[in-house]
């Protein structure tokens, strides 16, 4: 009996602990339903799994056949790495006919088992742009830029627009799964490289949520609604110190910390989302760990893909909890990355991957990206994974928990397929080849990106017709010196360039050779890679470099990233050989992230561009900066602290700005058969006890854009003449650079709102005279903007140390030196024509005139009588020269005159 009390109470112990809080899933569809009760255990297991594979056989005897017709998994991801795309010219085709295939296969499968349901599968891939080794797809797709360059243009369209692109071709090639955008913040850049570089949108969150929702709008749009996105890498790793598939990193920030920063653009595209488009269908959670994550620093997070109480924490913010209830799919990031491994391995540890696995799926991932998964007791990434779902299907039928929190995440899974294909048949799922024609084709908007993104960091704008006044001239010779990189598509494949070594020069000598207007001509430009710098540098034998460097008026380096020390060997370069750079223009293209140098390797650069992407439309933009056609009107969408680019400085409102203030009416509405223009919006009057609404126009930043939500602004209301002062108050936030305020009108006389956002302070001022008799008007004043005038400081003076004369005047030995050598060479002359035209003694006194005459001039240096040094020190050598001849010329004439006693 006591036993039995004991049992009670920790019965009803339990029912008090909460457990973790997971969204409500809403109650599947009928379809959905029907699905999932003809599905087996193993089925619905399979559904779990996002898989890899090698090659592009999809034969019996391959290993993929095997996964997908005895393991039934739910999904693949292609990768370059993996040799699952053809060599150019027939990537594109091949990788249609792949994916088509492997659809057509699921459905035969299901239609071969008496009751097996069909599927389709999940293909997934990530293609983020810039070329390799960020996309898998490195021929045949239209060439689209970094993350990092569609932030640095500032404006969502043409995020929208790159988008649109990526998602026309994937569908078009039958993808119905993308990972990504990467939607994290670099707050902090890290100038040593281990960040994520140029594959974010920058280092504001907002702007970076503006730009990811028109990304995901596009992508949506773009693929007719037949891609599924899963931005990454939730709930952001800008703060990391390391990529995330390398080792996971450790980041010291509370959840409050991470709402503020990095959860803020994961917000924007899930219970923020402006539109059905712009809201993402999956979250991809990263393997990255919190410190002092409740707020507790000695207390450390596991990784959050693996962490259910931390990871179902953030999942309860309530932007997160809408989206999922409303069917958001939580993805778990690639399982088979070293990062997994070492973590489970730790202290000398065997990794196992069902372990992992289960703790991933435990943690409150709806789907596993298995990736090329090897667990230390399999021989291979296949074995790996066929044991991970035979574990988890022994699990289904043992567990009966386990089994509802699979059949939960299935539903879920099912519904996001039948959101892509009304009715599960195979004619819905394969594409047409006849769209391919289409693909590729799309590069006008990577031009536009390209130009509108390119960024001057060094030296400010108003400098740069000083330090680079013309363009390189016809009888000049330019040398570059470019970041060569290459990549196969496959193992098989021939090697491609990324950039090649000669890329940029090709390029000037097609929009400015000889035919092009002839502006350069091919002999005098020369091209070599970095690695051939790093050989002159060495001292090794290069044939040429040197030469042409000496020889150079130009030099032009590019580079593309950090992560081979590129811009170390630059530094280097600067550093140790100043005598190649002496007297010439040196020109830094970064095609790359823009913080990797520090201000006094900046400072060695005529003119440091940064670009962002390597792909070809990038290329001819620098080519175009570099010959002063294009002028740079990007920005740089995270900071730079070696040029003192600061992004919080820089996104506060511009104090050089008058605040637009409007009166906050509703537009007139129109109805059918109205007249095509609507009547204007009647101005309203007011009187004592009316509430007057108004708004700022667009606050605009320091970059000329609109400023980031929640900046605040406050709105004045004053009383003006005796007596008057601040009425009323009120802090409003804005929203799309806009905000709004309400104020009560309760006391006559001439009233004044106003409008400051520091450090902004001068607005258009709203009068209107309230008094107790009448309504009266508003009238909007529009007040002279000020600027304080600030003296253009005076250009440093050069001093020049002279060989010959001193700071203070003096002659110095040298000076000395060629002046005795002088008088010499003159009592030497005169002695010697005396001798000749006249007699021995008349030749003695003229050289003795002029020895004196000499002597006497120079004396009269070293005192620095009457003012003479300031004379001396702007002549220089030849002052001295001259003083001493008009010395010797008196010299003369007196000895002149006593040789004619």
């Amino acid at each position: 009996m006591k036993l039995f009390r004991i049992l009670l109470l920790i019965v009803l112990l339990a029912a008090f602990v909460p457990l973790p809080v997971r969204a409500q899933t809403p109650t599947p569809s009928p379809e959905v339903a029907a699905i999932l009760n003809s599905m087996t255990p193993e089925e619905r297991v399979g559904q779990l799994f996002l898989v890899t594979f090698s090659g592009t056989d999809t034969s019996e005897t391959s290993q993929i056949y095997t996964l997908m017709t005895q393991y039934h998994i739910g999904g693949v991801v292609l990768l370059a790495q993996n040799d699952n795309f053809a060599p150019a010219p027939d990537t594109v085709t091949q990788a249609q006919s792949l994916i088509n295939n492997i659809q057509q296969l699921e459905w035969d499968t299901s239609k071969n088992s008496a009751d097996g349901a069909y599927v389709p599968l999940f293909v997934g891939i990530a293609q983020e742009g810039n070329g390799y080794p960020t996309d898998q797809i490195l021929s045949g797709l239209t060439p689209l830029p970094s993350e990092m360059a569609i932030g640095a243009t500032w404006n969502p369209e043409l995020a929208r627009r790159v988008g649109e692109v990526r998602g026309r071709e994937l569908a078009t090639l039958g993808f119905n799964l993308y990972l990504g955008p990467s939607l994290d913040v670099l707050e902090v850049p890290a100038v040593s490289g281990g960040d994520l570089g140029t594959r974010v949108f920058g280092g504001d969150p907002f702007w970076v949520g503006e730009m990811g929702r028109a990304y995901v709008s596009g992508l949506h749009t773009g693929s007719d609604n037949q891609l599924r996105v899963i931005a990454k890498h939730f709930p952001g790793v800008g703060g990391s110190d390391r990529l995330p598939e390398v080792e996971v990193s450790t980041v010291r920030k509370s959840i409050e910390q991470l709402k503020q920063i990095e959860l803020a653009p994961f917000f924007a595209v899930t219970g923020n989302a402006l539109s059905p488009e712009s809201m993402v269908d999956g979250l991809l959670v990263s393997h990255i760990r919190y410190q002092g994550f409740q707020g507790n620093i000695r207390a450390t997070t596991r990784p959050i893909s693996f962490d259910p109480q931390a990871l179902n924490q953030i999942l309860a913010l309530p932007q997160f909890a809408a989206w999922q209830a409303n069917g958001g799919l939580i993805v778990s990031d690639d399982l088979g990355t070293r990062a997994v491994s070492e973590f489970y391995a730790t202290g000398g540890g065997q990794f196992s991957a069902r372990t992992a696995a289960r703790d991933a799926f435990l943690a409150g991932n709806d789907m596993l990206y298995l990736g090329n998964i090897l667990s230390s007791d399999a021989p291979d990434s296949y074995t790996t994974t066929s044991r991970i779902i035979e574990f988890f299907a022994q699990k289904y039928r043992e567990d009966p928990a386990f089994a509802q929190r699979v059949d939960t995440s299935v539903a879920r899974i099912l519904a996001v397929k039948f959101g892509l294909y009304d009715i599960f048949t195979i004619s819905n799922v394969v594409t047409s080849t006849g769209l391919l024609s289409e693909v590729g084709a799309a590069t006008e908007v990577t031009f536009d990106v390209a130009r509108n993104s390119a960024t001057l960091i060094s030296p400010d704008k108003q400098d740069l017709a000083t330090v680079m006044p013309l363009p390189p001239q016809s009888d000049e010779s330019m040398v570059f010196l470019t970041d060569t990189s290459s990549a196969r598509q496959c193992a098989a494949c021939v090697e491609q360039s990324a950039l090649a070594l000669d890329a940029l020069q090709q390029t000037v000598l097609q929009l400015y050779g000889p035919q092009s207007g002839n502006q350069t001509v091919n002999f005098r430009l020369a091209s070599y890679s970095l690695q051939n710098l790093q050989s002159l540098l060495d001292a090794q034998e290069i044939d040429f470099i040197e030469n042409d460097l000496k020889n150079a008026n130009w030099i032009i380096l590019s580079f593309t990233d950090s992560a081979s020390g590129q811009p170390a060997l630059i530094s280097r370069f600067l550093r140790e050989r100043p005598d190649l750079l002496r007297g010439k223009r040196v020109i830094l293209f970064s095609f790359g992230a823009p913080y990797y140098f520090d201000t006094t390797t900046i400072s060695k650069f005529t003119a440091y561009f940064a670009l962002y992407s390597k792909q070809p439309q990038f290329v001819d933009v620098a080519a175009r900066l570099l010959f002063q056609e294009l002028t740079p009107v990007g920005a740089s969408p995270v900071s730079i602290s070696a040029v003192g680019y600061d992004l919080i400085s820089v996104m506060s409102p511009n104090p050089d700005q008058i605040i637009p203030l409007f009166l906050d009416l509703k537009p007139v509405a129109v109805e059918a058969g109205d007249p095509l223009t609507p009547d204007p919006t009647p101005i309203p009057l007011f009187r004592i006890g009316d509430t007057i609404a108004i708004r700022t126009g667009i606050i605009e930043d320091n970059n000329g854009h609109s400023v980031p939500d929640g900046t605040v602004v406050q709105f004045s209301m004053m009383l003006t003449g005796e007596g008057g002062g601040i009425l009323k108050q009120v802090d409003a936030v804005t929203t799309q650079g806009v905000a709004r305020a309400a104020f009560g009108l309760d006391k006559p006389g001439l009233l004044e709102i106003h409008v400051t956002s520091e450090p902004a302070v001068i607005s258009e001022v709203l009068q209107l005279d309230v008094s107790q008799s009448g309504a009266v008007a508003v009238i909007v004043v529009t007040p002279e903007l000020t600027q304080s005038i600030v003296p253009t400081p005076e250009a440093p003076v050069v001093v020049v140390e002279d060989a010959y004369i001193s700071l203070e005047g003096y002659p110095r030995f040298s000076a000395w030196l060629v002046a005795m050598i002088f008088i010499a060479f003159s009592i030497w002359s005169s002695y010697g024509m005396g001798v000749r035209i006249s007699s021995r003694r008349a030749a003695f006194r003229w050289a003795l005139g002029i020895a004196l005459g000499g002597l006497a001039a120079y004396n009269y240096l070293i005192l620095g009588l009457f003012g003479i040094m300031n004379w001396i020190k702007a002549s220089g050598l030849s002052g001295v020269i001259v003083f001493l001849f008009m010395g010797e010329l008196i010299g003369f004439l007196a000895g002149w005159l006593w040789s004619r006693r």
